[in-house]
C-alpha cells in the first residue's frame, strides 16, 4: 500500500503492483455461501407478505382449513409456501416454517438434507473447477471451505434448555454451547446475578450437534422473548411443557459419514 496525498482526491492509501486484485460482483455483494434455513426463516418475503401469511395461518393453518384463492397471492404457490389440494390452498412445510408453525423435529427433518444437499453441490463445482482449470477455482474453494466451516460450528454445538428462577420471577434461556455445560451454566449465573438477587439454575436439557435449532426456536417462539438488559436468549412461557415436549420430540443427532468427516476436519 501507498499513501495518496494528492490535491485532487482525498486522501487514501492505494494497492500497487502485484497485491492490487480485482474486486469480483460476488464479493461485492457479499453473496456467500449460507447453510439453508438457518437464520433466514421468511423465505425472503417483504415483511407485509409475511405479516399477510401469519393471519391467513391464525385464521385458517391452524384449525387445518383450505384457504380460498381469492385471498392468496400465487406467487405463495410458486415458491412452495402454499399448495393446492382438494380446491384449496394448505401451507406446506416451507410455509409453517416462515409463520413460524413449524414443530422443531419436522424441522430438522427438513432442514438437514437441504444443508447436505447443498455441501454436495458445492463440493461437486469445486471439483469441476479443478478438472477444467477454471480461473474460479479458488473462489469455488473458499466457498466450500466457509460452508464447510459453518456447518461444523452448528455439528459442534450442543443445544439447551435451562429454567431461571431470578427473585420472584421463572423463565428460561435457549442457548448453544461447544463447552462443557457446567462452564456456561457458571457464566449464566454470573450474567443474572448482575440484574437479580437471588439466581437458581436448572439444566432441563440438551440436545448434541443441535446447533441447528437455536435460530428457528427463537424465530418459532419470539413472542416470548423476555429480554434481560442486552441479553436476548430468555423467554417467558405461559406453559413450558409445550415447548419442551417441542424439543424433546426432536430425535437424537446420529451423524452420517459425511457429517462425522466435518468434525475431524
Amino acid at each position: 500500500m501507498i499513501a495518496k496525498r494528492g490535491n485532487i482526491k482525498e486522501h487514501h492509501f492505494a494497492h500497487v503492483k502485484e497485491t492490487c486484485r480485482p474486486v469480483s460482483q460476488r464479493v461485492k455483494t457479499r453473496n456467500f455461501p449460507s447453510l439453508p434455513l438457518y437464520d433466514n426463516f421468511s423465505i425472503q418475503l417483504p415483511s407485509k407478505e409475511l405479516e399477510v401469511l401469519k393471519r391467513l395461518w391464525k385464521q385458517y393453518g391452524s384449525v387445518k382449513h383450505p384457504i380460498s384463492k381469492d385471498l392468496i397471492n400465487l406467487r405463495w404457490v410458486f415458491k412452495k409456501i402454499l399448495e393446492l389440494k382438494n380446491g384449496g390452498y394448505y401451507f406446506t412445510d416451507l410455509g409453517k416454517i416462515a409463520v413460524g408453525a413449524l414443530s422443531l423435529s419436522r424441522f430438522t427433518e427438513i432442514q438437514e438434507p437441504l444443508i447436505l444437499a447443498e455441501l454436495t453441490k458445492l463440493e461437486r463445482s469445486l471439483q469441476v473447477a479443478k478438472a477444467a482449470s477454471l480461473s474460479s477455482y479458488s473462489e469455488k474453494l473458499a466457498d466450500f471451505k466457509i460452508y464447510q466451516a459453518q456447518l461444523k460450528r452448528i455439528l459442534l454445538n450442543t443445544l439447551y434448555l435451562i429454567e431461571v428462577q431470578a427473585d420472584d420471577l421463572t423463565f428460561h434461556k435457549i442457548g448453544v454451547t461447544s463447552r462443557p455445560i457446567k462452564e456456561r451454566l457458571q457464566e449464566i449465573n454470573y450474567d443474572m446475578s448482575q440484574h437479580f438477587f437471588k439466581v437458581n439454575l436448572n439444566l432441563l436439557g440438551e440436545w448434541e450437534h443441535r446447533g441447528n435449532v437455536e435460530r428457528y426456536f427463537k424465530y418459532r417462539y419470539q413472542k416470548f422473548n423476555f429480554p434481560i438488559g442486552a441479553l436476548t436468549e430468555y423467554f417467558r412461557f405461559r406453559q413450558i411443557d409445550p415447548i419442551f415436549h417441542d424439543l424433546q420430540k426432536m430425535p437424537a443427532k446420529v451423524l452420517d459419514e459425511v457429517e462425522q468427516g466435518i468434525l475431524k476436519s
